[in-house]
């Protein structure tokens, strides 16, 4: 007898919910709002899955999934009442470590949060989720010149907030970027 639908659902949750978490706080920089994000895509998914027939293709659905749940939060009205940079104003400062050292990945977090929501997106999904380029047109909805284009705009804006605050090197999924 095969599995109910239930216990594949759950096997496949337990494994996305990490990555969709972390997916969506590297765009949104919010761990509460990150893990709704997850959560509301994870929900939808749970609606749909006895209509599922292509299991393979579970994680880009919910991948886009996150990012439409998350850029439709960030249209409501209550969320534009902080600007970008009051946002990041809001954010403490890093603090060196007993080595006098500051933690990249917060700075990686915040110059993320300095360029704009599609080349972000690109940049998470082509470097952190290591998607490819046609992967992350697909999750986008968008064309395979445009992620390409996005991601290149991406990382030189990129470059220019880490430069920004004294970061030169800085790895970005497997790749290392260099201001």
């Amino acid at each position: 007898m095969g599995r109910s639908y239930d216990e594949e659902y759950v096997e496949f949750a337990d494994a996305a919910l990490p990555r969709l978490t972390r997916t969506a706080y590297l765009v949104c920089a919010d761990r509460h709002r990150a893990e709704e994000a997850a959560q509301q895509a994870l929900i939808k998914l749970y609606l749909a899955w006895p209509r599922v027939q292509r299991r393979d293709g579970l994680m880009p659905y919910a991948r886009r999934t996150v990012l439409r749940s998350l850029i439709d939060e960030a249209r409501r009205p209550w969320r534009r009442e902080l600007a970008d940079s009051d946002l990041l104003e809001t954010l403490d400062q890093p603090q060196p470590d007993s080595f006098g050292r500051i933690d990249e990945r917060l700075e990686l977090v915040r110059a993320l949060q300095r360029i704009s929501a599609r080349r972000r997106a690109c940049i998470v999904l082509r470097y952190f989720d290591d998607l490819s380029v046609e992967e992350t047109a697909s999750v986008l909805g968008c064309s395979v010149g445009t992620v390409k284009s996005q991601t290149a705009r991406g990382l030189h804006d990129l470059r220019v907030a880490l430069e920004s605050v004294g970061v030169t090197r800085i790895r970005i999924g497997k790749e290392v970027l260099a201001t």
